[in-house]
């Protein structure tokens, strides 16, 4: 992959600066464990993903668009017989996620220093989700003094990488886009001419499968610290 004409660096946040997955799997076990009265384990994940599918249009994603899932579920699944107590509790899953550390994984911090001192690259952190909760991650992570740029977008399809693209006055050619999902971050920047780092994580909610494939515009790497010597 030849690098030498880029000259945007795009991240994607949760899952590929910190974890984030992690989170919502085991708030997913906990909430499955609270709705044992009204359905198994499966039963209730299935019903769950559907309800999520069909509210993606009306309230995107993120956490609180997840909790109001999370609630509208439990209510269909209990036929409206569910207890304030249990309801209680599930608000407070979605508190705790929405506090969410956002530590940085091993080698983001120094990667991103030494790729912001080295004064070729405009950094961007481009990100889907809710905007406060996105904001507060990247402010707790310690990472916004390292971003020339942010923007946090409901979607990441061509058409919002093309806007980003505009904005920033480069070609596509010019954009490099790292992240972990081959859907959102890989896929569409293919699309449109610039290049992507894929740097999968052990964890993927669902929604973000995808069929990958190799392209002559793509590298993957494990972790990383991998990226710099691409670089």
């Amino acid at each position: 992959m030849n690098t030498s004409a880029i000259r945007v660096i795009a991240f994607d946040a949760d899952d590929t600066l910190w974890d984030n997955q992690t989170l919502y799997d085991h708030t997913e076990t906990r909430y499955c464990q609270l709705l044992e009265p009204f359905g198994t384990e499966d039963e209730i994940r299935t019903a769950l993903y559907e309800v999520e599918k069909s509210n993606m249009a009306s309230m995107g994603y993120g956490t609180k668009a997840f909790v109001l899932s999370l609630i509208q579920n439990a209510l269909e699944m209990s036929h409206d017989t569910i207890d304030a107590a249990r309801l209680h509790a599930i608000v407070r899953m979605g508190q705790d996620l929405l506090m969410n550390p956002a530590t940085p994984f091993d080698g983001v911090p120094e990667t991103l220093q030494a790729l912001h001192d080295s004064g070729r690259y405009t950094l961007v952190c481009f990100t889907k989700g809710d905007l406060l909760d996105q904001e507060n991650k990247l402010v707790r992570s310690g990472l916004r003094p390292l971003f020339h740029h942010v923007e946090i977008v409901s979607e990441k399809g061509r058409d919002e990488y093309l806007a980003l693209c505009r904005k920033l006055n480069i070609a596509p050619a010019g954009l490099l886009m790292v992240g972990n999902s081959f859907k959102s971050d890989i896929h569409p920047v293919l699309e449109i001419g610039g290049m992507g780092i894929h740097i999968p994580y052990k964890r993927m909610w669902q929604y973000e499968l995808f069929e990958e494939y190799e392209h002559e515009r793509m590298a993957r790497i494990s972790s990383f610290s991998e990226l710099l010597p691409l670089l």
